[in-house]
């Protein structure tokens, strides 16, 4: 029986093929390993990147690290190709464009997201790779604590504090780092993932697909490192504060517009009842309405309160379909039974 399962028959070999799996898999005989990918995006790291690659390989020896080079003016490729990288390119420049090309080019059982900058530690990706197939989670984020002086900015943190808050209030609790560029995916997260954003933005997207869909997620606290000397963040604090703040603002509408409209009814409504008030009562009084400009503008406030109010219904609706679709598809990507 050993002997059939090392070397069985040609016959045998294509019918499971047939079936769609081996031959330990259509029998039950064991487990299939998870396919491991860590994907590294990256612009102008010749001086961390080779370190990054060696590390997550030493940490994970079965798994194939792949670079994207987003259009390095350096030896990046070079310095990760020699690390035992398989390297790619990406020429649309963006963090956002790098993770859509790497989610939709390779195939895998699992992915690990991380920075190409030395900043996180490679020793914690076993652990999380272990949290998320124990647990059937989708996504794990690595949050970052014990960060060295200097290696977190005082605007990065403030930032992130306030994102994360405004996330958690519309959307749920369960991510306390929105912006971490450390996370392990299941193949589920990434293949039903819209990935629409360009920049930095795209871990906003992450924490907010995972939250609307009511994924299973996971948080584990890693170390935080100062990147290595030589080389600096592409984060600019304030533009790409302002990009995720819009594209916050933009899913909040997309994702809960009964709740944005409604607002700005309610806010309209207000204003056209208080403008309209004493209107009212001098006409009661009177039967004079002397301040015809007010009383349209009021009006029209209000009038503009109830369709607001009425397109939010509308796209309330148009999004629990799109809701429905991205379950549907997320559904139709079979989950990975896995054990030691």
């Amino acid at each position: 029986m050993t002997a059939f399962l090392e070397k069985p028959p040609a016959s045998a070999a294509t019918w499971c093929e047939s079936r769609g799996g081996s031959i330990a898999e259509q029998f039950g005989l064991w487990p299939p390993q998870p396919r491991v990918a860590v994907l590294i995006p990256c612009r102008n790291e010749e001086v961390a990147i080779g370190k990054v690659v060696s590390d997550f390989l030493r940490a994970l020896p079965d798994a194939t690290v792949f670079v994207y080079d987003n259009n390095s003016t350096d030896r990046t490729a070079a310095e990760a190709r020699a690390a035992g990288a398989v390297v790619r390119r990406e020429p649309l420049q963006g963090k956002g464009h790098v993770v859509r090309r790497m989610f939709a080019d390779i195939e895998a059982d699992v992915y690990i997201l991380v920075d190409g900058d030395d900043t996180y530690d490679a020793a914690a990706a076993p652990g999380m790779l272990r949290m998320l197939l124990e647990r059937q989670l989708d996504m794990v984020t690595a949050t970052r604590h014990g960060a060295a002086r200097g290696a977190y900015r005082p605007g990065h943190r403030l930032g992130n504090r306030l994102l994360t808050y405004f996330v958690g209030r519309a959307f749920g609790r369960g991510i306390s780092d929105i912006l971490s560029g450390y996370r392990v995916f299941s193949r589920r997260f990434v293949k039903s993932f819209p990935a629409l954003s360009s920049g930095f933005e795209t871990e906003t997207e992450f924490s907010v697909h995972a939250l609307a869909l009511h994924m299973p997620v996971q948080e584990v606290q890693t170390l935080y490192r100062l990147r290595a000397a030589g080389t600096r963040s592409k984060l600019n604090t304030i533009g790409d504060g302002l990009r995720i703040v819009r594209a916050l603002a933009t899913l909040v509408r997309q994702e809960r517009p009964l709740e944005v409209f409604s607002l700005a009814a309610l806010i309209l409504v207000g204003a056209g009842v208080s403008l309209g008030i004493p209107i009212v009562v001098g006409f009661l009084h009177t039967g004079l309405v002397p301040r015809l400009p007010t009383a349209l503008l009021s009006t029209g406030l209000v009038l503009l309160g109830f369709l607001s109010a009425i397109c939010g219904l509308v796209l309330d609706a148009v999004s629990r379909g799109r809701k429905e679709i991205k379950r549907l598809a997320y559904l139709a990507i079979p989950t990975m039974e896995w054990q030691e």
